[in-house]
């Protein structure tokens, strides 16, 4: 078949069919104790950009600009070790401990004051805790509770108060552990044994506070040899006691038989999520007797290389370093067109998902990098997120009615060249955002807007590279950045909006 340098596609935009609203929190993002995230991350006393509380405010400023909202923390698997009192009081006073999760020293040195605190500074965003079911359980979640969120009159209460924050944090979403059923995992445990544990956690914490938003551990990957069976086991001992279930999913380039990496694959990593998203959706759906409803909160997600050097842990005995350079890949273009692409796949599953968080925020797998004493940059993968952030926050999904080609992959058969999502906008207007998954060839797309919609002006912005592997580093910090496109036009007669994608692409139009 004879390669084409132009293929077609359509988006017809219908305000008749809703998916969902869009829900903020899908715009959330991950702070853990891991690697330079925390430490030199968000956190250097001496840096000369450094508040009065040692908060980054160049970090601070790229935070706002990302547009990120909710933040889980303190982990992931730092968590299942974690005990939440080393972070408060005195830092002088704080322990330092041995992280086994990630073969480090942690300081203790920022805690749950500290989140607290640079939340406010980043906005006031929402803090979402996640407690140790790994190595601890009920009674040390109910503690946690209640310092953080009783308001006063009790021993734990006023120990919050002592410390300096008169007024509770009132954290309305909990995590109850961090992937139980990954045997990496500290305090690992089989479905049932995880189950009973997160039953009685999350029984216990209503009792304190009967309003809170508890998410229950669901698979760790799509390809899990427990998924499916665990959230069915776990759901059920837990489902009228908790309100979200976790997905986790990174992606990478797979490797052919020659050796070289299957980009087309990689490109399509968003049929993946869009898969796990729907077979996780089926299995809480088997609740239907209940009148409560469990949504996903995808609270990891992302381009991550985990077997290459970056992603490696110190080994030995004698070395635990402090906030070592840990999972810094340094994203490609094609990454954050992939990046962009599982973004489009959260919204147009924003019935389901009514909660997200990027893996992770600062330095480690993260759209934000800095360099202590230095300076603070965007990765490519920044882009897609603050834009889609900025223009979708608010909105409403609308059902995709896409026609689209195909293209062969070797990890999922045949799959759309086009991923796209529209969304109408608190103001009326539409954002539509389109991944052209071709290696090879430019999609020439068109936009049918709803009937009797007043168009006025349009607008796109597209992230392209001639070179794939074209990424932003130290020494250049905006090598790879959105770019107008030029190619976008309009006809307010036929109310249809058309827009040339380059290979491999991410483009966000606005019409107004």
């Amino acid at each position: 078949m004879p390669q084409q340098d132009h293929l077609t596609a359509r988006l017809v935009v219908d305000d008749d069919f809703e998916v969902a609203p869009v829900n903020n929190r899908l715009f959330g993002s991950f702070v853990e104790h891991l690697g330079r995230c925390v430490y030199t991350g968000i956190y250097e006393p001496d840096h000369p950009t450094a508040d009065e509380h040692g908060f980054r405010k160049d970090v601070i400023d790229l935070v706002k600009e990302l547009g990120a909202t909710t933040i889980r923390y303190p982990g992931g698997n730092f968590v299942s070790g974690y005990r939440w009192e080393d972070g408060i009081g005195p830092k002088q006073e704080r322990p330092r401990r041995l992280d086994l999760a990630w073969h480090s020293t942690e300081t203790n040195e920022f805690g749950l004051h500290e989140m607290a605190e640079w939340l406010e500074a980043t906005g006031g965003n929402e803090l979402m805790e996640a407690v140790n079911l790994g190595t601890r359980g009920l009674q040390e979640a109910l503690d946690l509770l209640e310092y953080a969120n009783v308001p006063g009159g009790t021993e734990l209460s006023e120990r919050r108060r002592a410390n300096g924050a008169d007024k509770p944090f009132d954290i309305r979403m909990w995590c109850l552990g961090n992937e139980m059923d990954g045997p990496w995992q500290l305090g690992h445990k089989s479905a049932e044994d995880y189950g009973m544990l997160a039953a009685s956690v999350a029984a216990g914490m209503r009792q304190i506070d009967p309003d809170v938003e508890l998410v229950v551990c669901g698979s760790s990957a799509h390809g899990m040899p427990t998924f499916g069976k665990w959230e069915q086991t776990v759901l059920e001992k837990t489902y009228e006691n908790v309100n979200f279930v976790s997905c986790h999913a990174y992606y990478q380039p797979f490797f052919k038989e020659d050796g070289t990496r299957d980009m087309a694959s990689f490109l399509a990593s968003g049929v993946d999520m869009d898969g796990f998203i729907k077979d996780v959706a089926a299995t809480t759906k088997a609740h239907l007797k209940s009148a409560h409803d469990v949504y996903i909160s995808f609270d990891e997600w992302n381009v991550w290389y985990q077997g290459e050097e970056p992603s490696k842990t110190p080994e030995g005995i004698g070395n635990w370093p402090v906030a070592p350079r840990l999972l810094e890949d340094i994203y490609t273009a094609a990454d954050a067109v992939v990046f962009g692409d599982l973004m489009i796949t959260l919204l147009k599953n924003a019935d389901r998902v009514h909660a997200a968080s990027l893996a992770q925020l600062v330095n480690v797998i993260a759209p934000i990098m800095t360099e202590p004493g230095g300076p603070a940059w965007r990765q490519t993968t920044f882009y897609p997120f603050s834009l889609t952030a900025k223009l979708a926050k608010g909105g409403t999904v609308l059902e995709p009615k896409l026609a689209s080609g195909t293209y062969e992959t070797d990890k999922y058969g045949e799959v759309p060249t086009i991923n796209s999502v529209a969304v109408r906008g608190e103001d009326g207007t539409i954002s539509v955002f389109v991944v052209n998954r071709s290696m090879e060839a430019a999609n020439d797309f068109a936009i049918k807007l709803p009937e009797g919609f007043a168009l006025s002006a349009v607008e796109a912005q597209t992230l392209h590279e001639d070179d794939l592997l074209a990424k932003n580093t130290l020494e250049d910090q905006n090598r790879v950045v959105l770019h107008p496109n030029t190619t976008i036009t309009s006809d307010a007669d036929t109310g249809t909006v058309r827009v040339t994608l380059p290979p491999v692409s991410w483009t966000a139009v606005h019409v107004k």
